[in-house]
């Protein structure tokens, strides 16, 4: 799945609409970004963007942005209230999906160096990205602001992570790293102002003070009234809900309000936040309430639901989880055809589709016949007694039957990787080694596709065997053509495997693959004929 890394780049200017308009068009601009937010502050003389990217749209999106700062912004003349050393002040990386905080941090590194040499400025890491105590936290990296960096950089403690030592006045310095999402969250109470602190001072990680902490760990709050909305709100910043998740905090401020006699009215959500974030509330109150829901879709209404996120505004998951606002339509022409139309894509005088896809298609097939037949039995009254086998195999073939489908178009794609190094020129010995490399890193891709959608085949069995003892017996005839379906569809994936493995040179690859393969289709023709057995006997 692709990668999503948030860049929340804060830049010394909130007045001059010129120049903040120029940073955001040159980060707007850049090819792979999406663009989400500009918070400009006139009293902080300030400016917040926040945008997304992969592993390499991100870098050049910040880069796009450091550049327009150095041409417009001269850190001589800023004055703001807000703590600053940098014309780009701060520049945090912030995992958002499928990608680690060890990544972002990478990312940071890659960032400031290309940064740091094309613009000849300092960078200091910061944060994750930061190996030196002392210098990890901002206030720490920023202390004496922009004023006191001259004099800092003379001392050799102080020297920066990647650029010149030397003081550049229309600059200043740039703290760049990794963090955790900030969640910024508040809980709905109908009382006052000093009941909300109350419990914002017995919940945040710093308490009432020295000797006095509060229960939850990365979180900062506070309580406050809202004329707004008529009522008083515990308002926090989550800075790592993976510690504290938004559950955890509403269901706490929730226990100290019924002890206050007081009562919670739903919650809001101030910004954007990972999809992650929302499916961890919801799976805490599915096993809370004992509830079976297992579609994203599903437990995002959940999770709207438990924690009243609709009570003051309405919450749109479109424009306010990460996930959905970059969401792209996947590249997938041939899963996306009708069926006349891949038919006959698969029977034109082309060499792709193929086998290869024709077999993706026929597992997708397997396991959502079997997904079907699970989710006819489950919740009809006359099969009570099979619920619990129902409720555990429905999630497993749905979601591998999700996961069969991109299968359809990647093996083409891994065919005609290895169709352009084929292509590539072979006239000087330069030219034939790298055609060659290229043909040998296509076939292995051309492997791995029909190896994956062996795996994925291999993990259904299980289930569809359990469907076949438990599901609804008018059914038998559809986990029939189900089981017949993933085996044809693992043993089609098979020949791929052992065709594309004939011409590779690396014989411990080889070894190594053939053997996970041909364990996998033994596996499968076992498991069918234990499906037909069981079948047999209704």
């Amino acid at each position: 799945m692709k990668k999503i890394i948030e860049c929340v780049p804060n830049f010394s200017e909130g007045q001059n609409e010129t120049v903040i308009n120029a940073i955001a068009e040159a980060i707007g601009s850049t090819t792979g970004v999406t663009l989400l937010d500009v918070d400009p502050g006139k009293s902080t003389n300030r400016t917040v963007y926040t945008f997304v990217g992969d592993e390499k749209t991100v870098i050049e999106g910040a880069l796009a942005g450091a550049r327009a700062a150095r041409e417009n912004i001269d850190m001589r003349a800023h004055k703001g209230e807000h703590p600053r050393f940098g014309a780009m002040d701060v520049c945090p990386f912030i995992p958002v999906a499928n990608v680690t905080m060890e990544e972002c941090v990478e990312i940071s590194k890659t960032f400031a160096k290309r940064a740091a040499q094309e613009l000849n400025v300092p960078f200091f890491l910061y944060e994750e990205a930061s190996e030196q105590a002392y210098r990890k936290k901002l206030p720490d990296v920023r202390k004496g602001e922009y004023e006191a960096l001259e004099e800092r950089l003379k001392d050799p403690q102080w020297a920066p992570d990647f650029g010149p030592s030397e003081f550049v006045p229309t600059w200043g310095a740039t703290a760049t790293g990794a963090r955790m999402f900030l969640i910024a969250y508040n809980v709905n109470l109908l009382g006052t102002s000093n009941q909300a602190h109350r419990i914002a001072l017995d919940l945040r990680e710093a308490g009432r003070g020295k000797g006095q902490p509060g229960k939850l760990k990365d979180v900062k709050g506070m309580g406050w009234f809202v004329d707004e909305y008529n009522m008083a709100q515990v308002t926090v910043n989550l800075n790592n809900y993976k510690v504290t998740p938004i559950h955890v905090l509403f269901e706490e401020v929730k226990k100290k309000a019924d002890e206050l006699n007081i009562a919670v009215a739903g919650s809001e959500i101030v910004g954007i936040v990972p999809l992650e974030s929302l499916v961890m509330a919801a799976d805490y109150y599915i096993e809370k309430e004992g509830l079976f829901i297992y579609q994203e879709e599903q437990k995002v209404r959940l999770a709207m639901e438990r924690l009243g996120l609709n009570s003051v505004a309405q919450f749109n998951p479109k424009e306010k989880i990460i996930e959905y606002i970059v969401a792209q339509a996947p590249d997938e022409p041939l899963a996306s055809m009708t069926v006349r139309e891949f038919i006959e894509e698969v029977a034109a005088r082309t060499s792709a589709p193929g086998g290869g896809s024709a077999s993706a298609a026929m597992a997708a097939m397997g396991t959502g016949l079997g997904a079907m037949v699970a989710k006819l039995t489950q919740g009809v009254r006359k099969f009570e007694s099979k619920e619990s086998q129902m409720q555990a195999v429905i999630p497993v073939l749905n979601d591998l039957t999700q996961s069969l489908i991109p299968m359809i178009d990647k093996d083409t794609s891994a065919f005609n990787e290895y169709m352009e190094g084929l292509r590539m020129p072979r006239n000087t010995e330069a030219e034939k080694v790298a055609r060659k490399v290229k043909m040998q890193a296509g076939l292995k891709t051309a492997i791995q596709v029909p190896l994956e959608t062996m795996s994925l085949g291999d993990k259904a069995w299980d289930a569809l065997i359990t469907t076949a003892e438990h599901g609804n017996p008018a059914s038998k005839s559809d986990v029939q053509v189900g089981a017949k379906a993933l085996e044809t569809g693992i043993w089609g994936a098979f020949q791929n495997v052992l065709i594309n493995m004939a011409n590779i040179e690396d014989e411990d690859y080889k070894a190594e693959i053939l053997a996970q393969a041909q364990a996998m289709e033994k596996r499968s023709r076992e498991k069918f004929l234990q499906v037909m057995a069981i079948l047999d006997k209704i």
